[in-house]
């Protein structure tokens, strides 16, 4: 069996880099089995990277025999010149191609991904509702008022989950997004201003409040917060039972993550933008951090995905995949995360509810009371449908 040629689909081209605008992939063979990858840059100001890095990495892999993965992966990251530098754009190419592969082996085989990577360690995955500060539901909105974050804690608690994400900063005391603003009212570095939080405090609170004590309240910072920042809001939310902080500095600097952990008793989180086991090595051997939160995606693929997550249960440490993408991202993240022993949480993004996401899939896989079921069809148990790939922009490499 070998690679023929791979398809390239820009799913949602019209978004640019206004909302999640996934890239796709799906790598064709002679024996007429295909496999689908996300490329994880499907948000952020990256997105047309997305489409030159698989044409530029895809030219590597035609006419290689699709189930040698680990050999493709070698050559992706030490024969590419780029590869062993890594970074975002770079990883992201490798890990789209890298699950594109793992799903033509799974249904080569007739057996899900997870069963090629150990078998079940967790038949269900605990989910959490991510982004409240997005609201939770079908409409993007930008939650400003405390009450508005109790209602959408409740909306999310409804529907079966029991933990949930929050930005509690993200959105400024006027209701715009914080990177939208530019007259420093809202500061996040150096020193928070009482307005900041004050009101950030209140919102989390309104959650508990909402919530009770047995919910679990994830708090999201998006590296908008330094070291300085990072310590004062996490003393202030201590009292509410913070279940994890995510992101809270530049998520390169072990050295201010470690500062942070060792000032404050909230455990810390990051991970979606480290990559390989190289990136996350410093985090792993201080200690720096609790979880780990690798977008499979970006991080290498499922191949550097599962080495990663074996490596951080060396060192005690939980891992919750990063969910921010189409529904290639999800089906990725849950084949890993059901066959490791140190699952931690499954993250269900609020852009994954939204219907132009939703309708890009084969398969409508949602939660069930708070809780995912891995697909058992023979590879990664997810495809683009015929509809979303007829409409995309397409590039072919061959």
């Amino acid at each position: 069996m070998k690679v023929i040629s791979i398809d390239i689909f820009d799913l949602t081209p019209e978004l640019g880099n206004r909302g999640i605008a996934p890239i796709c992939i799906r790598i064709n063979t002679d024996a007429g089995l295909c496999g689908f990858g996300e490329v994880g840059l499907g948000y952020g100001n990256a997105h047309f990277a997305g489409t030159g890095i698989v044409r530029d990495l895809g030219r590597r892999v035609l006419g290689r025999d699709p189930m040698d993965i680990e050999a493709i992966w070698e050559d992706l990251f030490r024969n590419t010149f780029w590869g062993m530098a890594g970074g975002t754009v770079i990883n992201a190419g490798m890990s789209a191609i890298d699950i594109a592969l793992w799903d033509i082996k799974g249904k080569a085989l007739g057996v899900p991904v997870y069963q090629l990577l150990g078998g079940t360690c967790n038949e269900k995955l605990r989910t959490y509702a991510s982004q409240i500060q997005f609201g939770w539901g079908p409409v993007k909105q930008y939650l400003n008022a405390p009450a508005d974050y109790a209602q959408a804690t409740q909306d999310a608690i409804a529907q079966g989950f029991t933990a949930v994400k929050v930005d509690p900063l993200g959105v400024t005391d006027q209701g715009e997004w914080v990177r939208s603003t530019e007259d420093g009212s809202w500061r996040l570095r150096g020193h928070l201003p009482s307005k900041v939080l004050d009101l950030a405090c209140a919102r989390v609170e309104a959650m508990r409040q909402a919530g009770g004590h047995t919910l679990d309240i994830i708090i999201e910072n998006h590296a908008f917060t330094d070291t300085n920042t990072a310590i004062q809001l996490a003393r202030a939310l201590e009292d509410f039972q913070i279940y994890y902080m995510e992101e809270p500095v530049h998520p390169l600097n072990s050295r201010s993550m470690r500062e942070i952990r060792d000032n404050v008793n909230i455990p810390l989180a990051a991970g979606e933008r480290i990559f390989t086991r190289w990136g996350y090595r410093p985090f792993l051997e201080d200690r720096s951090l609790q979880v780990i939160q690798p977008d499979f995606c970006l991080v290498g693929g499922i191949t550097e995905g599962k080495k990663v997550a074996d490596l951080a249960n060396l060192y005690d440490c939980m891992v919750q995949g990063h969910c921010c993408g189409g529904p290639i991202s999800t089906a990725a993240a849950m084949q890993i995360e059901t066959a490791i022993p140190n699952f931690a949480i499954h993250e269900l993004h609020s852009g994954a509810l939204k219907a132009h996401i939703r309708g890009l899939c084969k398969y409508d896989h949602m939660p069930e009371d708070g809780y995912y079921r891995v697909p058992e069809a023979p590879g990664i148990g997810q495809e683009l449908s015929e509809e979303a790939m007829s409409k995309a922009d397409h590039y072919l490499v061959c």
